[in-house]
């Protein structure tokens, strides 16, 4: 079991199909305006993390470095993954204040 409290509630998102993952769907998410949070892993290509934070950047979307590509893929019981994206809004703000006290206690991004 991970004790991650993040990757924990990501995996929580995922199971209640509020999450989705991949680049395409996060992209499309992002799009749509169904996407309330975007987390991109710090593993992922400088290219990746350009393309979300301009993206997320102009569609208003909050986004975060967290992770790696293999403990978010393994958050989700999946392969990894570099990009995911939260549609439920009150999920995203709990996930978004540990973010922010993650990078608190540790002076930035995991």
């Amino acid at each position: 079991m991970n004790n991650d409290p993040i990757l924990r509630l990501l995996g929580l998102c995922y199971a209640g199909r509020n999450l989705v993952s991949g680049e395409f769907a996060v992209e499309n998410a992002i799009k749509q305006g169904s996407a309330v949070l975007v987390i991109i892993a710090t593993d992922a290509s400088d290219n990746t993390k350009k393309k979300f934070r301009d993206s997320c950047s102009f569609y208003n979307t909050p986004m975060y470095l967290y992770g790696t590509k293999d403990s978010l893929g393994s958050a989700l019981g999946k392969e990894e993954r570099a990009s995911v994206a939260v549609t439920q809004s009150g999920l995203a703000k709990s996930i978004e204040e540990k973010i922010r006290l993650f990078e608190e206690a540790n002076g930035g991004s995991k």
